[in-house]
């Protein structure tokens, strides 16, 4: 069987952050998007709705984010939907198509499935990396970047928020902005690092991007970067079987050489 290719954007970047938002990540997200005076959306749906409240964050509308990024003050715009029809809303669809830089917080990526997937904010967030913009998440965030969703089991009797220990779900279908990909999040700090084997096994097309708490990659046509503090584990079956390869900060990794045994 030949695999399916992995590709990033081929105009715009991915920031993939395995939890933690390190300063790193935050300047170059901002950086990728124009800076400052750039415009930004907010999209914090992943969390709970008591999260959202606790957080301030419709009443302040993401300023109090934006602030702690060193976003300017009139340049955010905070998007948040439980369902599909608020979703594809004009308002959604225009606030995207102004935007240069999307940012998903992390919480349960089913959520983010369930409002967003077939929707206008996917179509507008993928527009919006055609023309060069910069789209990144952090935890369930990061894991909707990937065309496999892994971690996406939803809510049931006992688990409210889904049992984030299944990593093959009930919702296994990402945004696919990583093409051919599953990618997991957290996996040092929470002894993740077998788990997309088990994915990988099963989907032997996919890439699988297992990413430590601290580290992020960042995304642009063929080839990412790790940046932050913490490894990148890498789970190829072709390659690697049922093991995995890590790189460190400052590494780059070559998309094109995913299931080919040739150099770069």
């Amino acid at each position: 069987m030949t695999a399916a290719q992995t590709a990033g954007p081929e105009k715009g970047w991915l920031i993939i952050d395995g939890g933690g938002e390190p300063d790193e990540v935050k300047r170059r997200f901002v950086q990728l998007a124009g800076g400052p005076d750039a415009n930004f959306v907010l999209i914090p749906t992943a969390l709970s709705d008591e999260q959202i409240t606790a957080g301030n964050f419709i009443r302040g509308q993401g300023r109090g984010w934006a602030k702690s990024w060193g976003i300017h003050d009139g340049h955010i715009t905070l998007l948040h939907a439980r369902d599909k029809e608020r979703a594809d809303s004009q308002y959604f669809v225009d606030a995207l198509r102004k935007a240069s830089g999307v940012w998903f917080m992390g919480g349960r990526q089913w959520r983010l499935a369930d409002a967003y997937l077939d929707t206008g904010v996917e179509r507008e967030i993928k527009a919006l990396l055609d023309r060069g913009g910069v789209v990144g998440g952090s935890s369930a965030g990061a894991s909707i970047q990937a065309s496999f969703l892994a971690r996406g089991d939803s809510a049931k009797p006992g688990f409210p928020d889904g049992d984030n220990r299944i990593i093959i779900g009930n919702h296994q279908k990402g945004f696919g902005l990583l093409s051919n990909s599953a990618i997991d999040q957290h996996v040092n700090a929470r002894e993740r690092e077998h788990d997309l084997v088990k994915v990988v096994g099963e989907h032997p097309e996919l890439l699988g991007i297992g990413i430590d708490e601290g580290a992020a990659i960042v995304v642009h046509g063929d080839s990412f970067q790790v940046i932050g503090n913490g490894q990148v584990a890498i789970y190829d079956k072709a390659r690697y079987g049922d093991s995995y390869s890590f790189l460190s900060p400052g590494q780059t990794f070559y998309l094109r050489c995913v299931h080919a045994h040739g150099a770069c």
